[in-house]
């Protein structure tokens, strides 16, 4: 392994693998791939993430709906450091490092609406909204300050549909590949969902005592659908989608209202219906398993996922969506993306959810943050207000407005960190079913500059 405690060469390593394959569950499989299982519980691999990962990449920070309005102010935070999303008056979008010039003390502590200037708490010293100083009190007592020597750092900020993300390395001149470039292939491969048509909801952020790979692993793959998520298995096919893997992302396409090829015997329709209700009622307008009655009738000639594509149309419809652009097939297939590498979205056209991990003060802690958000009706005089989104952070352990699914993943979590820790665990085994599991840990080893490569079986 590369000594951790030396900086980085100026480039990376070449690929390790093939990208750009579609790979389907169990085939071309010629071995497990492996990682070491220290990457998940090393304070020295946490600790070259932190100086080699985290300031050199793009990362959501947060949605529009955060920073809609001029005034408003998000503080991103990732381990120790922070960064404040600001809508200033002129309408941009700007990123700083959340420091005051003066003497270093945090100046903003959180996020705020309506400011028109960011000052800090400690000395009052203040700054517009496009980071230029604005008052030093008691100035002469410093001598001649100029302004541009005293403005604040910036840090690169982008947007994609209703996500802001920021670059924390790139700012104040600094070179760096756009989000465009980084985000690659997905931007063209979601297009035909609509995104910018989704307003957030709220945000949920969970402190849990695991890593944040181990958080977004269990959002990388559909193996574990058979053992933590049982209930998706009448009305989900969790082994016959697609994974397509890019030069950093990834992506699934996973198809509701069929069973899982993993069952013996096929649910009946009923049983797919009460799955899909407990999974996803929402979608259909039943908030309440216990209420959703027999499995409605299909028609001759039709199929109960017939039936479901056409409940999903009305459902919407009655909210003012028109999803006659949309065959059925896109109505009950997800597509999941993982970006690397923190973020995993679920998409279909009615749906929207975004999970990022972030790391925690230690490897053994991280945090799960889940975005909701709603398709809205456009409106006909141009554009749709945004309204900014609940921010709340609630504790593994209490009741969590996420859903079933979300929350068994937070349940497993824990678990699955605390075994990484037995001494006669030292690597991690995946198959192809998690393909985007092995392919975030390939490209770890390129920005971290670990040569040659960890990971066996590729």
């Amino acid at each position: 392994m590369t000594d951790l405690r030396t900086p980085p060469p100026s480039g990376v390593h070449t690929d390790l693998a093939p990208v750009g394959a579609t790979i389907r569950t169990g085939i071309g499989a010629t071995g497990p791939v492996t990682v070491p299982a220290d990457r998940y519980t090393s304070a020295d691999f946490a600790a070259c993430e932190h100086e080699r990962l985290w300031p050199r990449l793009w990362q959501l920070a947060c949605t529009l709906d955060h920073v809609a309005e001029p005034g408003d102010v998000f503080d991103y935070r990732l381990s120790d450091r922070s960064v404040l999303i600001v809508r200033g008056d002129d309408g941009v979008l700007r990123g700083f490092e959340n420091v005051c010039m003066h003497r270093g003390s945090e100046l903003c502590p959180g996020s705020a609406s309506g400011l028109d200037e960011l000052r800090c708490g400690y000395h009052r010293w203040s700054w517009d909204l496009t980071g230029r100083l604005r008052e030093v009190p008691s100035r002469k007592g410093f001598g001649v300050l100029a302004p541009d020597d005293y403005g604040l750092r910036t840090v690169a900020v982008d947007t994609w549909g209703p996500l802001v993300f920021v670059h924390p390395g790139a700012g104040d001149g600094g070179t760096h590949p756009s989000l465009a470039d980084f985000l690659g292939e997905v931007p063209a491969d979601i297009a035909w969902v609509g995104l910018d048509d989704f307003r957030g909801r709220y945000l949920v952020t969970i402190p849990l005592a695991a890593n944040w790979k181990t958080i977004i692993d269990g959002f990388s793959e559909t193996y574990h659908v058979q053992g933590i998520h049982r209930e998706m298995l009448p009305s989900v096919d969790d082994v016959d989608g697609p994974q397509k893997i890019w030069e950093h992302h990834g992506k699934l396409e996973q198809r509701y209202g069929l069973p899982s090829p993993r069952l013996r015997d096929r649910p009946t329709d009923d049983a797919i219906w009460q799955s899909f209700v407990e999974i996803m009622g929402d979608r259909v307008g039943i908030a309440d398993k216990a209420t959703a009655g027999p499995a409605p009738n299909v028609p001759e000639g039709s199929t109960l996922s017939d039936v479901l594509a056409g409940r999903l149309r009305s459902h919407n419809a009655s909210r003012g969506l028109d999803f006659s652009a949309f065959d059925d097939d896109q109505l009950l297939t997800m597509s999941q993306y993982n970006l690397f590498p923190n973020v995993t979205m679920v998409v279909f056209p009615d749906l929207l959810s975004v999970v990022r991990s972030r790391p925690g003060d230690s490897p053994d802690a991280g945090f799960m943050d889940v975005f909701v958000f709603d398709r809205v009706a456009a409106d006909p005089a141009g554009g749709t207000a945004r309204t900014k989104p609940l921010d709340v952070t609630l504790p593994p352990d209490g009741e969590l407005p996420i859903g079933l699914v979300l929350g068994q993943d937070v349940a497993n979590a824990e678990r699955a960190q605390r075994g990484l820790h037995q001494p006669g665990f030292t690597r991690v085994t995946l198959s192809n079913e998690e393909c985007r599991i092995w392919n975030l840990h390939r490209n770890l080893e390129r920005w971290l500059d670990i040569a040659p490569t960890e990971i066996t079986g590729l």
